[in-house]
């Protein structure tokens, strides 16, 4: 504890830069993370989502000096817990709970990454729109939660017209509520039913590896 800082996660805090060093892991307290992969004219994708059940810089267990992927704040939240990399390493060489926890996290994370990798090929942007917002809500807590067309459209890889036609095709069977900045969801069944089977998958590893070790 006396060498973690708190550092506050405002929307689209940068945490890492791809291709530059790696300083500190991040451990978020609340808020959403994404990890995306930019191509050489700007484009972007969202491949993974970070929230208060794991961290952000996991290079850094494998020696990695930079990272290979741009990972910001998506969903802002209060602050997240920042560790020097050095320190990290460090306390998973004598830790071994620690090291348990994240290895643990770190297969349920390479799960999520290869599962979106083929989710971004072979299922509809409606069915990838309902899982980015049941994932998201998943590591909010909540129902409702700060959002904007322009940000989803970046995290699904489409433009930003084919986001609008998908939420308002969802406000009109009444599974989201979206106003301008915001989305609530209305009907979270429903909107299990419309996302592709990659968002319980998913939540499955989760669950599976993230659960409470018990004697």
């Amino acid at each position: 504890m006396p060498r973690l800082t708190r550092v506050p996660m405002t929307r689209k805090r940068v945490l890492h830069k791809g291709g530059e060093p790696i300083h500190e892991v991040y451990f978020p307290n609340d808020g959403v993370c994404s990890m995306t992969t930019v191509m050489r004219d700007g484009r972007m994708v969202e491949v993974a989502t970070i929230g208060n059940e794991g961290l952000v810089g996991l290079n850094a267990i494998f020696g990695r000096e930079t990272a290979n992927s741009e990972s910001l704040v998506q969903v802002p939240g209060t602050d997240a817990w920042a560790l020097d990399v050095g320190d990290f390493r460090a306390e998973l060489e004598q830790s071994t709970g620690l090291a348990m926890v994240v290895n643990r996290y770190l297969q349920a994370f390479l799960v999520m990454v290869l599962q979106s990798t083929a989710c971004n090929s072979l299922h509809s942007a409606e069915e990838r729109c309902a899982r980015w917002l049941l994932m998201t809500r998943d590591r909010v807590g909540g129902d409702e939660f700060p959002m904007t067309q322009e940000l989803l459209a970046v995290m699904l890889g489409v433009r930003r017209p084919t986001v609008t036609l998908i939420l308002q095709k969802l406000s009109q069977r009444g599974v989201v509520r979206y106003t301008r900045g915001r989305v609530a969801i209305a009907n979270g069944l429903e909107l299990e039913r419309t996302a592709c089977e990659c968002y319980a998958t998913v939540r499955a590893e989760f669950d599976r590896l993230l659960a409470p070790v018990t004697a």
